[in-house]
């Protein structure tokens, strides 16, 4: 029986970096979905089939060995806790990944516990590097009943639809969307297709972290991440670095 080609383009090798009950929950959903064995996520978007490979890193292991798995990552999906004030060792993160030009994600966790502040991790990821946290999703709610809104897939030339007290949260962080990605053209006159393709340009060339939101612990919902590393994070055949290896 022969063997099927895989088109290097459809590869995605990413390195997910956090606290290691952090990344273990991640980790563990892939595998519910996934299956034990599987030792590549395959998954399809827009009727194409993608491979993600996935290798896990707790963000307190040693500096040098941070900075060997990062340099040969393809991506990095950083994850961050909601709840904690202290993130001693994502500045490390991200800082290695920019020192390499990793092209990285943020997804922040722990947004159902009482002292999460999601504003809070986000002007960490600004302040550890610099560098432009674009966020793609945001939570509303408190507590176990938070909800995640995705801006992008509910993009129109006007602010999503909320209501209440979540309002003025939403439309703030829609129009910091639109208003970075927008660049030299009017707001009006961006499509969906558009924004995927800037958050897409800026991401690999480091100039933007998109951030996601992790979804509650009964929800198995990891679509929104894995679509997020495809269409965003890079294939080998973009990294095109001496030390990244096509092992396809």
């Amino acid at each position: 029986m022969g063997t099927k080609a895989i088109d290097p383009q459809s590869i995605r090798n990413v390195t997910i970096i956090g606290e290691a009950g952090e990344t273990a929950r991640v980790v563990r959903r892939l595998r519910r979905c996934f299956g034990d064995t599987e030792n590549a996520i395959h998954w399809s978007m827009d009727g194409v089939e993608h491979t993600i490979r996935v290798t896990e890193l707790a963000a307190d292991a040693l500096v040098a060995d941070l900075e060997r798995s990062i340099r040969v990552a393809d991506g990095v999906v950083v994850v961050v806790n909601a709840a904690e004030r202290g993130t001693p060792r994502l500045e490390t993160v991200l800082r290695v990944a920019d020192d390499h030009q990793v092209a990285r994600l943020c997804l922040i966790g722990g947004l159902d516990h009482p002292a999460a502040d999601f504003d809070r991790s986000v002007r960490t990821i600004a302040d550890a590097r610099g560098a432009v946290p674009l966020a793609l999703q945001i939570p509303t709610g408190t507590g176990a009943d938070f909800d995640v809104i995705d801006l992008v897939s509910e993009f129109e030339p006007a602010p999503a639809e909320s209501s209440g007290r979540s309002r003025g949260f939403v439309e703030r962080w829609y129009h910091t969307l639109i208003e970075t990605l927008a660049e030299q053209h009017p707001a009006d006159s961006l499509t969906l297709r558009d924004l995927h393709t800037r958050i897409r340009r800026r991401t690999r060339s480091g100039d933007i972290v998109p951030v996601l939101c992790a979804t509650p612990l009964a929800s198995d919902d990891i679509a929104p991440l894995l679509d997020a590393v495809v269409r965003y994070l890079p294939s080998p055949l973009y990294v095109c670095q001496p030390e990244h290896a096509l092992d396809y």
